[in-house]
């Protein structure tokens, strides 16, 4: 090759995850005796949620996904809004989003597999640039997330020069980058706390900033962002819960509207929540958050019923276990983050989970 036609060679791209990992034949799908007998520890963990029906659909992917991840050194990071078979029988880490971001860079592992949306896993990527990072639907996105843009926060700071920024980190990487440090709903006040100033801004969900006000004497200075699934809930259908039995418990995140938290008799980060159901054991509750929460704690809590406000989240209900058992054959979807993005949003994921709180 002469050297004028070298320099308008095309430079190569990295090789995929497929590439380097190759793909695996497909495992066999059939609910046979000796499938049955191997997942039955794990159905009994999920059987007060999981109709027996369901069952003999399931626990081929399950024993299927449990014998892929060990030939590809791989580990399932999962939301506590994921279903019940994906959270409770392939799952290897569970947990809210701060729970995940910091066993992202703990998992001893090749590849991590997102059990939850898009933002999730670029802040996988994020603190574990060295893994190789999966989610099984590439579409699985965030309301939330897709409400803001690193664009956005710059004009903010300009509007507001020398105030810090605070990022829920239900953000992409774009915006962690923008900011000053990230925060998560169970530790939204002790982040703004730790910053010593008189006021914040605290992006991007309206309803966390809204509860984070009444929290703390820092000004909160908020954006117009929203779950789609939180902010669904009405403090009118609370009162009708509670008029059908006052006795009932309900216990709310901090994502929802203000007269929503105001009917519950607790409000909490989906951890936070989950201990809640796990240590005062009420004897029914209302659980306002997405509906496969409850179905989560409900297998560690048989003896709780669960009155259900349900929302689902369609993002969430995205990822499935054929998702995911195709995600371990074919390394796909491949979460990239540029490394320039990266850095500087790693400085701000770090700076949180860092903290002494």
């Amino acid at each position: 090759m002469t050297p004028a036609l070298a320099t308008l060679e095309m430079p190569r791209t990295a090789p995929s995850a497929a590439e380097r990992f190759g793909i695996l034949p497909m495992p066999d799908l059939a609910f046979t005796p000796e499938v049955a007998a191997e997942t039955a520890h794990l159905y009994e963990k999920v059987k007060s949620v999981v109709p027996s029906v369901e069952w003999p659909f399931f626990a081929p992917y399950v024993k299927a996904i449990n014998d892929l991840k060990k030939v590809r050194n791989a580990v399932i990071l999962a939301h506590n809004y994921q279903t019940p078979e994906i959270y409770n029988c392939v799952a290897d880490v569970v947990g809210d989003s701060f729970q995940l971001a910091r066993e992202a860079a703990r998992v001893d592992a090749d590849v991590i597999i997102q059990g939850g949306v898009h933002f999730m896993a670029e802040t996988s990527k994020i603190l574990s640039p060295e893994k190789t990072v999966l989610i099984p639907d590439a579409r699985a996105g965030c309301s939330l997330a897709s409400s803001i843009t690193g664009e956005d926060i710059r004009l903010l700071r300009s509007k507001y020069p020398g105030v810090p920024v605070v990022v829920y980190v239900n953000t992409s990487a774009e915006v962690k980058a923008e900011a000053d440090i990230c925060c998560t709903s169970s530790n939204a006040v002790e982040v703004v706390e730790s910053l010593g100033t008189d006021r914040v801004l605290f992006l991007p969900d309206q309803y966390l900033a809204d509860w984070v006000a009444t929290q703390t004497k820092v000004k909160i200075i908020k954006w117009h962002g929203a779950c789609e699934v939180h902010e669904r809930f009405t403090g009118e259908e609370l009162r009708r819960y509670r008029a059908d039995d006052p006795s009932v418990v309900i216990i709310a995140h901090p994502e929802c509207p203000q007269d929503v938290i105001k009917e519950a008799d607790f409000s909490g980060s989906t951890a936070k929540m989950a201990d809640f159901v796990k240590t005062k054991r009420p004897k029914r509750v209302v659980m306002v958050t997405e509906c496969s929460m409850a179905d989560n704690i409900m297998a560690e809590a048989p003896d709780v019923e669960f009155v259900r406000p349900c929302n689902l989240c369609p993002h969430m209900k995205r990822i499935t276990l054929p998702k995911i058992l195709d995600s371990l054959v074919y390394m796909t979807d491949e979460v990239v983050v540029d490394p320039i993005v990266a850095a500087k949003a790693r400085r701000s994921v770090e700076r949180m989970v860092n903290l002494k709180i």
